[in-house]
């Protein structure tokens, strides 16, 4: 699956189902975005900022939660857009496997 990065269109991000799978098993979308509703760079910092306090925890400490962070979010093209667009994806992702 690929996300766009940029409003252009001319960055994009690849994201596995490997990688939503650890987006869900750690929460990591859980209580990120406040009332507003808006996914910015802040917002992005502060899941990156989650992540590495799990990555300290022995629960963290795997594979796939390094993948995930080296494949999209400290993907260099990683920007708010992309994170909404990770978001929807997920959210997409979610549905189709609550059904099946």
């Amino acid at each position: 699956m690929i996300i766009q990065a940029n409003k252009s269109g001319s960055r994009k991000i690849e994201v596995s189902e490997e990688n939503l799978m650890t987006i869900q098993r750690f929460a990591l979308f859980d209580l990120l975005i406040d009332s507003t509703g808006i996914v910015d760079e802040q917002v992005l910092d502060k899941l990156k900022l989650n992540i590495r306090s799990i990555l300290t925890t022995e629960q963290g400490n795997c594979k796939e939660l390094l993948d995930l962070c080296i494949d999209v979010i400290y993907n260099s093209n990683m920007k708010a857009i992309g994170l909404s667009n990770l978001m929807v994806l997920y959210q997409d992702w979610c549905k189709e496997h609550a059904n099946g």
